[in-house]
């Protein structure tokens, strides 16, 4: 069998990452708890446009928001076009993200998932009934905290992978 090359290594890794993240977005969980899940799909978009930002970009958002819309029946295109907005304000300032401390990174990582977040509570108003108030943002914020483990975790088993 032939000698697989490192890219293939490097988008099998991103793949299965992003779709972890998928089925860990859809897991189903209690009613109580659903605002305290951390926002998995965009974390792990995050970190893949920060860490290999030629390898997965807006398309990457828009097709994970696609497969995350079929999933929870939500009206088609909403999620995409959040993550689309994701992986295109991650693409402005990675490399400014790539520059800060991970506690720097985890603050600019809870405004970009609270922009996300605004966005997707504005259109859930526009589609139906829905309130909003600041706990929209408790997913942001439990990402944010996160994010130090998940890049630190990402980061070695990249290294340990030998993936660019």
């Amino acid at each position: 069998m032939a000698n697989k090359s490192p890219g293939f290594q490097g988008m099998l890794l991103i793949w299965s990452s992003l779709l972890l993240a998928l089925c860990l977005q859809v897991m189903p969980l209690a009613d109580v708890w659903l605002m305290w899940r951390p926002d998995w799909l965009g974390l792990m978009l995050l970190y893949w446009c920060v860490a290999a930002p030629q390898r997965v970009g807006v398309m990457h958002g828009f097709t994970l928001g696609l497969l995350l819309d079929l999933i929870e029946g939500s009206p088609l295109g909403q999620n995409a076009l959040t993550l689309s907005l994701l992986a295109f304000l991650c693409a402005l300032v990675y490399q400014r993200l790539r520059a800060y401390s991970l506690v720097q990174q985890a603050v600019l990582i809870f405004v970009l998932l609270g922009i996300v977040q605004l966005v997707e509570q504005w259109l859930r108003t526009i589609f139906g009934p829905f309130s909003i108030h600041l706990a929209f943002l408790l997913p942001s914020l439990i990402g944010a905290a996160l994010w130090p483990w998940l890049f630190t975790m990402l980061q070695a088993l990249r290294r340990r992978l030998a993936v660019t």
